[in-house]
C-alpha cells in the first residue's frame, strides 16, 4: 500500500518544462505555465490509501469527487452545471455471486469443469439479479456486423435464446485485402464493448468472449480483477445488455470446443473469411446465475474558464481525464488498487492545468472535465456525451489525458488519433513550438483510440484524441525504457502506486503540451474539422444539418 507522505507534498519541486522552450515563450499560450508542485501534490493525494483506489460506488470515489470539486473551485473554475461542479451519472452496479449460483457448461453430454475466476467469469448485462439459463452455445467468429466491409458473422442465425461465443479483436488483413478492418490496426469492431452490444442487438441470451493475451492486449489477470473480484457497472438509463456476459480463457475454450466435437483452431481460421457462417456447438449453458445488483449515482466533475472573445466564448475546448480506478477489492493483503499512473496522473495533471488556465483565459471557453467510471466502460464520458453540459455543435475539441508519463522528460509527444482531424496539424505545430517531435504513428494494435474517454466525444462528432507521453528519452535511455516496460506488470494491479522519487518532468511536459494545444484551438478563428470521409466527421456534418 502507498501512504501519502506530507513532507513530500510540502517540499515538492516547483518547475516547468515550458521554460525550457524559448521558441515557445514568445507565444501568448506560454503564459499559462503548468507547474510541477501542484501536479505532484494532487498526484500524491489522489493515489494515496486515503482515497482507497477511487473506486466507482465506493467511499473512495465519493471522497475523490468532493476533492475535485473543491480543488476546481480553488483553481478559479466556474461550475459547468449551473451552480454545481457535479454532473449526475446514473449507474447500475453488478457483482456476480458464483457461490450462490450453479451455472455451468454441458458439452458433448458431459459437464465441463469450469472454475469461476480461473476458467471463466460472467455476470448479468441487464442489471437483473437472477437468470435461469438453458441456452445453446453458438460460435459466431468475431461477432461482427460491418456492412461497409461486406462482413456479417451472423448469417442466417436467429440468436434469440442462444449464448454466443466470440473471438476478441477483428479479422486480420490479407494479401488481397491489406486494408480490411484498418489493416494491422484494431477497429472499434474488435473491442469487447462492441461485441457485448452487438450480441444484445442480435437478441442473444448471452455472450462469452474467448480471451488471449494477444487479442485482448492484456493478461487474464486484468479480466479477473475487473470481472471476478470486483463489482462491475453499466449506465442505468442506457440500452441493456444480454442476460449473461462473460469471458473464458483460451485453455477453457479449447476444452469446450473439443468436448463439443469441434476444432477451435480450424474454426478460428474459418472465421477469417467473410463467407464464415455461425457454427452451433454441441454444448449448452445451464443453471441459475445470481448476482447482487444495486443502483447508484456517480458524478462527473466539470468546471469552466469562460472565454474572453464576445463571438467565440460560446464555444468550448474540453480537457478530460477519468478520476476513477478500481478501488478496494478482496479482504486479505493489499486490497487497495491505488491507480497512481492510471489515472491519478491524468486527474492531477488536469488540476494543475486548470489552475494556470484560470489565470490566463483564452478566446473560447475551456472546460476541465473529470469523468467517472472509465474503468467500467467509459461510462462517465458516455453519460456526458449523451447529455452534454455544453452543446456538442459548439464544442471545438476534446483533449483527453489517461496515464501520464511518469518515466522522465522526452524529446517527443504522442498524438495518435489526432491525424483523423485538423488537430493533427495543430498538434504538430504545438510540438514544434515546444522543441518536441511528434512520435511516429504506429498501427493501433490494441485499439487505443476506442479505449479511452475521448472516444465518447468522437462518437458524438467532436474532434478528439488522447495526448500520449513520449518515449524518446532525453537521458537515461536504457533505464527509462526498462522503467516504462516494467509498468506493464503493474497495470490494473495493486502496485500501481505513487513513488515520491519519480521524475515528473514528463508529466509536466505532457500536461503543458495539452494545455498549449488546447489554447491554440481556443484562440483559432475556426473550430477544427474532421478529415474528409471520416466516419465521425459524418456524425458532425449530420448534426449540423
Amino acid at each position: 500500500m502507498h501512504k501519502i507522505v506530507s513532507s513530500v507534498v510540502l517540499t515538492a519541486l516547483a518547475s516547468s518544462l515550458a521554460l525550457a522552450y524559448p521558441a515557445h515563450a514568445a507565444n501568448k499560450a506560454a503564459t499559462a505555465v503548468v507547474k510541477e508542485a501542484p501536479l505532484r501534490g494532487h498526484l500524491a493525494f489522489l493515489s494515496s490509501d486515503a482515497l482507497e483506489g477511487r473506486g466507482t460506488g465506493q467511499r473512495g470515489g465519493e471522497l475523490t469527487v468532493t476533492y475535485l470539486e473543491t480543488q476546481a473551485l480553488a483553481a478559479g473554475l466556474q461550475p459547468a452545471n449551473g451552480t454545481s461542479f457535479r454532473q449526475e451519472v446514473k449507474i447500475a452496479g453488478v457483482r456476480p455471486l458464483p457461490q450462490q449460483s450453479n451455472v455451468g457448461i454441458v458439452a458433448g453430454g458431459q459437464a465441463l469443469p469450469m472454475a469461476f475466476g480461473a476458467d471463466w467469469v460472467w455476470g448479468p448485462g441487464d442489471a437483473k439479479p437472477e437468470h435461469s439459463l438453458d441456452a445453446e452455445l453458438v460460435f459466431v467468429g468475431y461477432g461482427i456486423t460491418a456492412p461497409e466491409e461486406g462482413w456479417d458473422d451472423f448469417k442466417g442465425l436467429d440468436a434469440k435464446g442462444k449464448v454466443l461465443v466470440m473471438m476478441v479483436n477483428d479479422p486480420a488483413p490479407t494479401t488481397s485485402e491489406p486494408n480490411r478492418f484498418n489493416g494491422a490496426g484494431l477497429t472499434f469492431y474488435g473491442r469487447w464493448t462492441y461485441k457485448l452490444a452487438e450480441a444484445a442487438r442480435q437478441g442473444a441470451a448471452g455472450v462469452l468472449l474467448i480471451h488471449t493475451d494477444a487479442s485482448a492486449s492484456y493478461g487474464w489477470s486484468v479480466v479477473q480483477n475487473s470481472w471476478a473480484a470486483a463489482e462491475r457497472f453499466q449506465l442505468a438509463d442506457a440500452d441493456l445488455g444480454t442476460g449473461m456476459q462473460g469471458w473464458m480463457t483460451d485453455a477453457a475454450a479449447r476444452k469446450l470446443f473439443a468436448a463439443a466435437g469441434q476444432d477451435l483452431d480450424k474454426l478460428r481460421a474459418a472465421a477469417e473469411d467473410k463467407a464464415f457462417k455461425p457454427v452451433p456447438l454441441n454444448a449448452r449453458v445451464k443453471g441459475e446465475a445470481r448476482a447482487a445488483v444495486r443502483t447508484l449515482n456517480e458524478y462527473n466533475v466539470a468546471g469552466v474558464v469562460p472565454g474572453t472573445d464576445p463571438n467565440l466564448k460560446d464555444e468550448v475546448v474540453i480537457y478530460s481525464a477519468h478520476w476513477d480506478h478500481m478501488g478496494k477489492q478482496g479482504t486479505e493483503g493489499d486490497t487497495i488498487f491505488n491507480g497512481a499512473v492510471d489515472n491519478a496522473s491524468g486527474t492531477a495533471g488536469l488540476l494543475a492545468m486548470a489552475q494556470e488556465a484560470a489565470r490566463h483565459p483564452a478566446k473560447r471557453s475551456q472546460m476541465f472535465l473529470w469523468v467517472a467510471a472509465e474503468e467500467q466502460g467509459l461510462l462517465g464520458s458516455a453519460a456526458y456525451a449523451a447529455r452534454p453540459l455544453w452543446p456538442a455543435a459548439k464544442t471545438a475539441a476534446a483533449l483527453n489525458l489517461d496515464s501520464l508519463n511518469f518515466v522522465g522528460q522526452a524529446k517527443d509527444i504522442g498524438v495518435q488519433g489526432s491525424e483523423r482531424t485538423e488537430l493533427g496539424a495543430m498538434a504538430a505545430a504545438t510540438a514544434k513550438a515546444m522543441g518536441l517531435t511528434v512520435a511516429p504513428a504506429k498501427p493501433d494494435l490494441a485499439g487505443g483510440y476506442f479505449r479511452s474517454d475521448h472516444f465518447s466525444f468522437a462518437k458524438a462528432g467532436i474532434p478528439a484524441f488522447s495526448v500520449g507521453g513520449g518515449s524518446a528519452w532525453v537521458k537515461d535511455v536504457e533505464a527509462n525504457n526498462a522503467k516504462a516496460k516494467a509498468y506493464r506488470a503493474r497495470y490494473h494491479q495493486v502496485n500501481d502506486e505513487y513513488d515520491p522519487t519519480w521524475d515528473l518532468s514528463g508529466m509536466v511536459q505532457q500536461a503543458q503540451f495539452t494545455l498549449n494545444l488546447g489554447r491554440m484551438v481556443a484562440d483559432s478563428p475556426k473550430m477544427p474539422t474532421w478529415k474528409a470521409g471520416d466516419a465521425f466527421g459524418k456524425i458532425r456534418a449530420q448534426a449540423a444539418k
